[in-house]
Formats: C-alpha cells, sequence, structure tokens
C-alpha cells in the first residue's frame, strides 16, 4: 500500500535567545485536537500558502542560505518558504522580523503584520536543514528549519499578545 499523503511545502523557525549567557529556545504547545503533532511543543512553524510566493521581503536570505535552500526547488519556491517563515514566527508568536517600512496594499495575511508599520525581512533566517514526514502520518510536510538570534526581532520578547490561538504555553525553553 502506498502512502497518497500529499507533502505540503512548510517553513519552521528556531529562535535563539541570550546565545552567549544563558541560551533558549522558543517552543509553543500544539492543541489537543490538532491533525498533526497533538499536544506537542514545537518550534514555530507551518505550511507554505499560495500567497506566500507573492510578498516581498525588504531584504533576503543570505547567498550561502539560499543556494542551500534552493538546492532541490526553484528560486520562487526558496522565497516562498522564507516568506513563510517570517509570517509563521509572526502569526504563532506575535513577534516580528522585518524592518520599519509601509505597505501598499497588503493582503489579508498580512494585514495586522503591516499594522505593525514593518515589512518582512529574511536577512537574519538562517537555513539549517530540512526534514519530510515519514509516510502513514494524516499530514506530511516537507518542512524547511530555520535559525534566528532573537535578537534580530523586533519589539518584547516575552509579549505573546499579538500571537495567535495556534500555539499555547509559549516559552522559552533553557
Amino acid at each position: 500500500m502506498t502512502d497518497k499523503t500529499a507533502i505540503r511545502d512548510a517553513a519552521t523557525v528556531i529562535v535563539l535567545r541570550d546565545r552567549h549567557t544563558a541560551p533558549k529556545v522558543l517552543m509553543g504547545q500544539r492543541g489537543a485536537n490538532a491533525a498533526f503533532m497533538p499536544s506537542k511543543f514545537v518550534f514555530p512553524g507551518g505550511a507554505v500558502d499560495t500567497a506566500d510566493g507573492e510578498i516581498s521581503l525588504s531584504g533576503q536570505i543570505s547567498p550561502l542560505c539560499q543556494s542551500r535552500l534552493c538546492e532541490d526547488v526553484d528560486e520562487n519556491r526558496c522565497h516562498a518558504l522564507s516568506v513563510a517563515a517570517v509570517r509563521e514566527l509572526w502569526e504563532e508568536t506575535g513577534l516580528i522580523l522585518g524592518t520599519a517600512g509601509a505597505w501598499q496594499a497588503p493582503n489579508a495575511d498580512w494585514a495586522e503584520f503591516a499594522a505593525t508599520g514593518h515589512q518582512p525581512d529574511a536577512t537574519a533566517l538562517q537555513f539549517v536543514f530540512r526534514a519530510i514526514t515519514p509516510p502513514g502520518r494524516p499530514r506530511r510536510f516537507d518542512a524547511r528549519f530555520f535559525f534566528v538570534d532573537a535578537a534580530a526581532l523586533v519589539g518584547d520578547l516575552d509579549d505573546f499578545s499579538r500571537a495567535s490561538d495556534e500555539l499555547s504555553h509559549l516559552q522559552w525553553i533553557p
């Protein structure tokens, strides 16, 4: 029997804080009724949306990371993965990876982000690795994991008030 579950591209962000003194990573708990990894603590992330490829970034990931990220996909998909990483971090934590700037006409997925007065910026993202969900799972992802130092984020690193309800118990884990 073959697994016919479609594999979706996804972006996950490992946020590291206080890397030189008392390193901590940001994690949150998925809901008990989630189809993928219910009740597990995870890094912020999720599937690439169709519109992610149409969003402009104020800064791109480094050329080295870009070349590694694009090894198995085209440049447009690489761009969408970088955008998805910034968007998912925002949606799931309320933390901004961006630079000050105004938007012309943000789509609905980016309206709240745009309202903060920032444009998405992938400059601080570093591509780390790729993981594909094994066959037999209810949902499968071809996830690209990115690292970002929390110093690159805008705002209070302990304020998750703008986060969606996709992750609960957001916290910095030593």
